[in-house]
């Protein structure tokens, strides 16, 4: 919630996804997402949620990170962009992978889309903020494993693994090692970044495509004046 903010402050997003979740419930104290906010800032928070003023829906994996990272007291405020999601990605380096199963999720298909539902997950997680890098392991499984059951529910032998969460090593190694177990044929980047790096990468293949098949109407029409 809070668009830019949202992206400085995890609390911010971290309040908006229980606010989803419990509605009004999570605004009352004490309420595990309210503790990083003083109660004027509570105050403003929970009527910008009730009047939705400022309050941008998002589906960013990203912000899912960030959420997750304040719910489990790692990072509210981010002095440099990913920090919440690098301090939950090393918080859960800290559990070893035995002791990390995937939390209850959810998958809706609606009409011909699936929807990804993650209530199941953070109800769970919410259960485990004593066991922080267990939580944070586990949160990483889960997402693994949701991608995994995305791929089988496709049903495409080839499944390509890019965007910003993926510079996430242990995310990226149990996604990997999840697709390949399940029959499919991961593809992911090696010399090109995920995330926005790789973006001006692709502005020149476009480019270039657009260029070349410029250059082919161009002759295909000349070449129809001749004849």
């Amino acid at each position: 919630m809070g668009g830019d903010s949202a992206v400085r402050e995890p609390r911010r997003s971290a309040v908006g996804l229980l606010y989803e979740l419990w509605g009004e419930r999570a605004l009352e104290r004490p309420s595990p997402v309210l503790e990083p906010f003083d109660p004027e800032e509570a105050r403003v928070v929970a009527q910008m949620l009730r009047r939705s003023l400022n309050v941008v829906p998002t589906s960013s994996a990203g912000r899912l990170f960030d959420a997750v990272s304040s719910v489990l007291g790692l990072v509210h405020r981010s002095d440099f962009e990913g920090e919440a999601a690098m301090a939950l990605e090393f918080a859960a380096g800290r559990a070893p992978l035995a002791e990390a199963p995937p939390y209850p999720f959810g998958i809706d298909k609606v009409g011909d889309e699936l929807v990804l539902d993650w209530g199941p997950m953070v109800e769970s997680l919410l259960t485990d903020r004593g066991h922080v890098d267990r939580a944070a392991a586990r949160f990483h499984a889960t997402l693994a494993a949701w991608i995994v059951d995305v791929a089988k529910r496709v049903g495409e032998r080839r499944v390509a693994l890019t965007g910003g969460c993926f510079q996430n090593r242990r995310l990226t190694e149990l996604t990997l090692d999840g697709l390949a177990s399940a029959g499919f044929e991961p593809v992911w980047h090696a010399r090109i970044p995920p995330n926005d790096g790789g973006i001006s990468v692709g502005q020149v293949l476009a480019a270039a495509r657009l260029k070349t098949v410029g250059r082919l109407s161009s002759r295909q029409r000349g070449e129809g004046r001749r004849e």
